[in-house]
């Protein structure tokens, strides 16, 4: 096990680069890392074989913070707790953090069961749908232009650990989808066959579109079905994340 370090300095060069993930959206994309923050998604990161870079605790979880932390980490850093509330980006600080290297940028995987997030700006519905992916065997997940950041603190949080069993793509334009080379499947509350009724492909690159528009007209170019679900209590739409949990379980149950 790797022996801490106690830092005592405001000013620490760590110290500054944790508060900047911990309050920064993209900031992950110039550091190559991302920062995680409490006992939930740390377990949940070594459980995947993820190691941290840095592990991170205040001087009052430290003596009782698992022994598993310490032997994972590269370095165990223990600061004060107001310096741990200072980088935390929750009400309650989680009193441990990891800070973890970024995955090595993935190219497009040719044939699997994808979730395509296309313009889907809530971090909320963005990590709810990765953990609904993760839950329903879709493994790749591939966010265009203009979808939140996939690896931002609040993403992170509502994805739950969904994270890293996934892998993720960013920042991509839709004409690069036909790398997917599987049927794309788009939800729609105005056209195409009740979701129960439609012989889903398997597998195949579910699109769920922009909170407010919907799809783009790009993707819906290059749709192969439409699927639509049905509203008897009368709603006008449902939310992004709802629909996603529902199309994908539908997926899984043919799988």
């Amino acid at each position: 096990m790797v022996e801490p370090i106690f830092l005592t300095s405001r000013d620490n060069a760590l110290l500054k680069v944790l508060r900047r993930l911990g309050s920064e959206n993209t900031a992950y994309r110039k550091e190559g890392q991302f920062w995680v923050e409490g006992e939930h998604l740390c377990s949940a990161a070594l459980q995947r074989g993820l190691l941290p870079a840095v592990a991170v605790y205040s001087e009052a979880f430290w003596p009782v913070a698992p022994v598993e932390y310490a032997r994972a980490a590269i370095k165990n850093v223990v600061i004060s707790s107001v310096y741990f509330s200072e980088i935390s980006g929750l009400e309650s600080p989680g009193h441990v953090g990891f800070l973890i290297d970024l995955p090595t940028e993935a190219a497009i995987q040719p044939g699997v069961a994808t979730v395509i997030l296309d313009r889907v700006q809530d971090a909320g519905n963005v990590g709810s749908i990765l953990r609904s992916a993760g839950a329903f065997g879709f493994r790749q997940v591939v966010a265009l232009k203009g979808t939140a950041a996939l690896w931002s603190p609040k993403v992170l949080r509502a994805g739950m650990g969904a994270h890293f069993g996934l892998t993720l793509i960013e920042g991509l334009s839709p004409e690069v989808l036909d790398a997917l080379k599987v049927p794309v499947v788009v939800t729609s509350s105005h056209q195409g066959e009740l979701l129960q009724n439609l012989k889903l492909p398997n597998p195949c690159a579910w699109a769920m579109g922009h909170e407010g528009q919907g799809v783009c007209a790009e993707l819906m170019a290059k749709a192969n079905f439409f699927a639509r679900i049905g509203q008897p209590g009368g709603e006008e739409s449902l939310n992004v994340a709802a629909a996603a949990a529902i199309c994908l379980h539908a997926s899984s149950v043919g799988a």
